[in-house]
């Protein structure tokens, strides 16, 4: 298998799988001891160390199953009006637009996508192609740091302090950027961000987080009424507590950030930029296609426009050629590649080879 679709759900390293295993069978060995006695504890470890990784305070962070989750808190938070307007680009994670579509929707709010022109010529374009669609009504911005479909990495900086200087509450999807991209939330200063420490941090799955600056934490409920609503309880209980759940995934976090920094990630990650990179390129050249924006604004994912809509070559690529790679967007026609810690020339050149083959097959039919 050429597995390029770490972006969606990612291998987690086999030193830190069998740490999550361990502190399963810790908790079935004496469960209340487990969960009555030791969690609160263990998991201010686990917040402690995320903390420090992500450049915050470990009082402004909670523990949420994605950043799904926690986009879906932010946005139930916000105490929209009808009329006002929640702003974003077309660029954003589909699950995450539906959410804000159910919210504004039930509030007689507007979820307003920007519509972002494809190809950029640099990051600029793209925060005045945003900004171009406020109105007085503009509320909030909602803003992708690393964009899932296209792979872009987002001028979320620039974007912030656009939005700070028009007095708008800024709301960042963090879910691809620790781990691919520098994160210093405090730096950042984003009203609310959510991500995920499952994709490129490399935890075991079901491990996100919330981050909300003090002034707001009062108004963010959790999922669901439970003891984190006792009183004198803090914002990380109130949201982590959800009654019997398997916390494991959360405490893996530590090991994670462990597991990056004894490898020397810094490393890791060049070498698989430089990889992305010279990926899109080669795809970019067989597919006959411009790039969807300059090289500054690629990570490790990189999507390229194919030809013309292909819904059924993913598929294709995974049952004929062992070849794991998404396509998506609106029209079907953007092939997303993935390079994370793992991923190797070879796996790319196995995926540049079924393409042509599937491309000349194309031809064939046509001709026929």
């Amino acid at each position: 298998m050429a597995f390029l679709n770490h972006g969606s759900f990612g291998a987690c390293p086999r030193p830190v799988f069998e740490r999550y295993q361990a502190w399963q069978r810790e908790l079935e060995r004496e469960p209340v001891d487990f969960l009555d006695r030791r969690l609160s504890g263990l998991l201010d470890t686990a917040r402690s160390a995320l903390a420090g990784y992500l450049g915050a305070s470990a009082a402004d962070l909670a523990f949420v199953t994605n950043a799904t989750t926690g986009v879906n808190l932010i946005a139930r938070s916000l105490d929209l009006r009808p009329s006002d307007e929640v702003l974003a680009t077309d660029l954003e994670y589909g699950a995450c637009d539906l959410a804000w579509g159910w919210v504004c929707r039930s509030t007689e709010a507007r979820y307003v996508r920007a519509p972002i022109p494809l190809p950029l010529d640099g990051p600029s374009t793209l925060v005045d192609a945003l900004f171009a669609a406020t109105t007085e009504r503009t509320r909030a911005v909602f803003v992708s740091h690393v964009a899932s479909t296209t792979g872009l990495v987002l001028p979320v900086e620039a974007i912030l302090a656009r939005a700070r200087e028009l007095g708008l509450v800024t709301i960042v999807d963090a879910a691809h950027a620790p781990a691919q991209v520098p994160v210093d939330l405090d730096a950042l200063g984003a009203d609310y961000t959510s991500g995920n420490c499952h994709k490129w941090l490399g935890s075991a799955k079901g491990a996100g987080f919330l981050h909300v600056r003090p002034e707001h934490q009062e108004r963010v409920d959790a999922a669901i009424v439970s003891w984190g609503y006792d009183e004198g309880t803090t914002f990380s209980k109130r949201i982590e507590s959800q009654g019997t759940r398997d916390p494991a995934a959360w405490l893996t976090v530590p090991d994670a950030i462990r597991f990056q920094v004894e490898r020397d990630w810094d490393g890791v990650r060049d070498r698989c930029r430089r990889l992305a990179r010279e990926a899109r390129r080669d795809l970019c050249d067989l597919l006959l296609t411009a790039p969807l924006a300059p090289d500054e604004m690629i990570a490790q994912m990189a999507a390229v426009r194919l030809p013309h809509p292909a819904p059924n070559l993913s598929e294709r690529l995974y049952a004929d050629h062992r070849v794991e790679i998404p396509v998506s967007g609106e029209h079907h026609d953007l092939l997303r590649l993935s390079v994370a810690g793992y991923t190797t020339s070879d796996e790319i050149d196995r995926l540049l080879t079924a393409l042509a083959r599937e491309l000349d097959a194309e031809k064939r039919q046509e001709h026929e």
